[in-house]
């Protein structure tokens, strides 16, 4: 035998032939170029050898002629495993839908337990893993990575300090630290208020002290606006003094703002391909054909599929890709002007208290060079001019 895998695909066959002309019906074979082997002597009339399943045609005169019977005794080879595997078909399907039924439970998603919120924070947290489609029935495969989940949830709710994220078989674990609420403010030594910059006084509202100035009043940095020492000179009091001077001040802004600006952006256009990782080999399953997007980013997600809690050597890579153009923007100088008037009160907030109000705003210089428009604003704040000082013995 030549090539015996060649045998075994096409199909073999075992032979026992009986008679006389054993010696006549093999030479007449190999006459024939029909290919045996194995070839065993029982007795004096009786042979058994192996013959491919295309040659068993072959056998039928050379054994008339040698007057020999012919009885096949086993089949083997590709041919006849396929046909006892449709005849089991049945089976062999149910047996397949059964491991892929497991494989698919074993890569979703059946419990989320989130531990160390508050109710009204795990509820919060379910309402945004809720858009994030992460619920009970979900494939794994089609949520992003735990990193993703974790940096949105910050992102999205507040009161989160932090929030870890690990998914443990087929089950999400969420471990929550909420922000602390603020500790009650400690006990302060007597003190006076004073200004903590100029400013004209708009409203003055005390809780204890005795005030100094009144509204309308200019006043200066370091300037005392309400006493902590109040009483007669022979029962004077000291207390910390406390309340809300509201003060009209005013800052600068310089803003220098182009005229035209390039810059990249995403425009919404977006192609997902699905792929099966096996031992360093990529199997695409989804998504083919090349990209048509000329300028895009793309963010790889993978996740490794289980059977029950067993990681098999398989893994499900999810790609998407995101199309993203150069846009060109160009202001007329008004437009450059209205923008630069938004830059700037964007800049001034940032040094401002959260409960202060821009009261008015004025343009105090403005130029085009360069293709820049350069801008200073004049913007009169509304806002507590109050700090503490503490009152010294002797005051």
């Amino acid at each position: 035998m030549k090539n015996q895998w060649i045998h075994i695909f096409s199909g073999t066959v075992k032979v026992k032939l009986t008679g006389k002309g054993i010696e006549r019906f093999l030479n007449q074979l190999t006459r024939n170029e029909v290919s045996i082997w194995n070839v065993r002597k029982h007795g004096s009339e009786t042979v058994t050898f192996y013959v491919n399943l295309q040659d068993v045609k072959k056998l039928r005169i050379p054994a008339r002629d040698s007057q020999c019977k012919i009885r096949f005794l086993e089949r083997a080879g590709g041919p006849f495993f396929l046909r006892r595997l449709w005849t089991n078909s049945g089976f062999l399907l149910g047996a397949c839908l059964f491991f892929a039924l497991i494989m698919v439970l074993s890569n979703m998603v059946w419990g989320i337990e989130i531990k160390g919120a508050s109710p009204a924070t795990e509820h919060q947290i379910r309402k945004e893993l809720d858009k994030m489609g992460i619920s009970v029935g979900k494939l794994q495969f089609s949520i992003d990575n735990v990193e993703s989940i974790q940096r949105v949830l910050t992102d999205q709710i507040g009161a989160l300090t932090w929030i870890g994220v690990e998914l443990k078989g087929t089950t999400y674990h969420f471990q929550v630290v909420e922000k602390s609420e603020p500790k009650k403010a400690e006990a302060i030594g007597p003190r006076h208020l004073v200004a903590k910059r100029k400013a004209a006084i708009v409203k003055i509202f005390v809780e204890k002290g005795e005030p100094v100035v009144k509204v309308n009043d200019y006043v200066l940095p370091g300037q005392l606006l309400v006493s902590g020492v109040y009483g007669k000179e022979d029962a004077l009091k000291s207390v910390a003094a406390s309340g809300e001077i509201l003060g009209e001040t005013w800052y600068s802004t310089k803003v220098e703002l182009p005229l035209k600006s390039t810059f990249q952006v995403f425009n919404g256009n977006e192609k997902r391909k699905y792929a099966l990782k096996i031992a360093g080999k990529v199997l695409p399953v989804w998504g083919f054909g090349k990209t048509e997007f000329s300028e895009y980013e793309t963010e790889v997600n993978e996740k490794r599929v289980k059977f029950f809690k067993w990681n098999l050597p398989l893994t499900v890579e999810k790609k998407t890709l995101r199309e993203r153009e150069q846009v060109t923007r160009i202001y007329t100088k008004q437009e450059a002007i209205e923008s630069a008037k938004e830059l700037a009160r964007k800049d001034i907030k940032k040094h401002l208290p959260e409960n202060a109000i821009i009261k008015g705003e004025k343009i105090l210089h403005q130029s085009f060079e360069n293709d820049k428009v350069n801008l200073i604003t004049h913007f009169t704040i509304i806002e507590d001019i109050a700090v503490g000082q503490p009152i010294i013995q002797g005051d």
